[in-house]
């Protein structure tokens, strides 16, 4: 099956990788309806389809089984790709939880309400925790960190049971630790090669926490996408999972040197606290995704930051206020529900 010329739905369409891959999607020649509440995503990430009827882009929420189930009248294939962030499940839990587990249920009822015929989940490399073994299969012990972990694994598995039940065809993906053009830099949601770039740019110190060893597979935005859709596309891929990613583990500290040279800036490295519940190692095994469709995710870590970097230095300019967006820490500024506070009022388990 190609994806041309379908009717396709992906929420979390106005994100980061959701955008890429509406662009994928409409670059193929397909109708794409965007579902987003834009609590992280953006419409200028969609912008350069401007004027584009073959895209239509609707603010919801994913919890909402009713709009959903309006909204895929007549979709013939669903992109899940709606969630919360790692960093806010730090301090709000139940809202990832709800959004991440909960709304992917509502997501897939609506699916077979409306007879979708294959739905691809969108899974996280979050799910495994700190490596146990690497490079890192598909089917290894999960150790989520997070809760935001924790219910992406829960969404996989709903997924999977809907698969199984016979009610709606599913694929699932693994991304592993996505980069690039687009890529989330401000506030809770800001990644760490964007925020470096913008350092560097700035000449002011790059922030590690702690030593800079945790190590992470980076994988290259566009390529995300373009194996997002090959995935879909695959009927030898429904009903299993596989980790979208080049193999290749790459640690903090190097990426940090590496944009240094980049940019060709004289600053400094901020070594901080560790952060909380942080991922210690990551390192995906493409072997499965690879023997499917013939090639895995194969851009270079150095070319891939060099496009990226090109890009910031574009349309990002280090500012004032925008390096002021980009507070270290972030996720201390949030108001940490009720019963973290735990009965002495102080944040419990280690996240203040």
């Amino acid at each position: 099956m190609k994806l041309h010329d379908k009717r396709v739905a992906v929420t979390g369409g106005a994100g980061f990788i959701g955008s890429h891959l509406v662009d994928r999607l409409l670059a193929a020649g397909n109708l794409v309806l965007v579902v987003d509440d834009f609590s992280t995503g953006s419409l200028d990430n969609l912008a350069q389809h401007q004027g584009d009827e073959r895209l239509r882009v609707e603010r919801g929420d994913i919890r909402d089984l009713a709009q959903l189930t309006k909204l895929f009248q007549g979709v013939d294939h669903v992109f899940h790709l709606a969630c919360r962030n790692v960093r806010l499940s730090l301090r709000q839990p139940t809202v990832v939880h709800e959004v991440n587990t909960s709304g992917t249920l509502a997501v897939l009822e609506a699916a077979v309400a409306c007879g979708v015929k294959r739905l691809l989940y969108c899974s996280s490399s979050e799910i495994n925790g700190t490596a146990a073994v690497a490079p890192l299969p598909e089917e290894c012990p999960f150790r989520p960190e997070t809760i935001y972990g924790a219910s992406k694994l829960a969404g996989e598995y709903y997924a999977l049971a809907f698969h199984r039940a016979g009610w709606l065809p599913v694929v699932v993906a693994r991304p592993h630790n996505n980069y690039g053009p687009r890529e989330h830099w401000a506030g809770i949601c800001g990644e760490v090669i964007p925020r470096f770039i913008l350092k560097a740019m700035a000449g002011q110190p790059l922030t590690i926490y702690g030593d800079g060893s945790q190590t992470r597979d980076f994988t290259y935005v566009t390529e995300t996408a373009d194996y997002l859709v090959r995935l879909l596309e695959s009927d030898a891929a429904l009903g299993n999972v596989y980790n979208v990613c080049r193999g290749q583990e790459v640690s903090i500290a190097d990426i940090a040197r590496r944009i240094l040279t980049l940019t060709g800036s004289a600053s400094g490295l901020d070594h901080l606290p560790q952060r909380p519940s942080d991922v210690l190692r990551l390192w995906g095994d493409a072997t499965r995704i690879a023997a499917l469709l013939g090639s895995a995710p194969s851009l270079g870590i150095d070319e891939g930051l060099a496009r990226t970097v090109a890009w910031f230095t574009a349309h990002v300019p280090p500012t004032p206020e925008n390096l002021a967006r980009m507070t270290a820490s972030a996720w201390e500024n949030l108001e940490p529900e009720p019963w973290l506070l735990g009965p002495a009022g102080t944040t419990t388990g280690g996240q203040s």
